[in-house]
This record gives structure tokens, C-alpha cells and sequence, in this order.
């Protein structure tokens, strides 16, 4: 499945928006990125800084599951819309 940057874009602001309200994995979120509120207002429509969010949340199968059921998505779509912001290609070796 191929996202346009603008459904990538979405899913990881609907991310962003998910794990805001998650009290326990909101602060991890927010360390392992070093953001701070104002980061999250000022680059919530930065591609790169919204594929930074897809990485964090494709780094646990357990927080892609919880996301994509809160939103009906199937698993997939998480990596599918990083792939498609920059940054997400994935690299051949060869």
C-alpha cells in the first residue's frame, strides 16, 4: 500500500494526538525525543518531525496495536505512513 505524504501526514498527527492523551506513554514519548510542548505546537506540521513520532511508536508492537484499535486501522499503517514521510525509505544494501 503507497501513502501520499498528506495520509502519511495524518496518520502521524492522529498519532500525535494519541499518544498526547496517553498519561504513562506521553513522558517516554517526550524524553526519548527531547521535544517539548512548544516543539510539539511549533513542528506538529514538520514531516520530519512527525515521521520522528511514527518511529517512536512503531519502536513497540503493543503501542501500534493499542493506536491502530483506538482508531480502527489495521496494524500496518503506522509503517506503511512512515515510509512515506522523509527519512522512512527503506534501505537497500545492495
Amino acid at each position: 500500500m503507497q501513502f501520499s505524504a498528506d495520509q502519511a501526514e495524518t496518520i502521524a498527527l492522529q498519532a500525535l494526538a494519541w499518544l498526547s492523551g496517553n498519561d504513562e506513554l506521553f513522558p517516554v514519548f517526550m524524553g526519548a525525543t527531547g521535544a517539548s510542548e512548544d516543539d510539539l505546537r511549533s513542528r506538529a506540521t514538520d514531516p520530519e518531525f512527525l515521521g520522528s513520532v511514527l518511529d517512536f511508536l512503531t519502536m513497540d508492537d503493543s503501542w501500534v496495536m493499542e493506536f491502530c484499535d483506538s482508531l480502527g486501522l489495521s496494524y500496518e499503517m503506522p509503517m506503511h505512513a512512515r515510509m512515506a514521510l522523509p527519512g522512512g525509505a527503506q534501505v537497500h544494501w545492495t
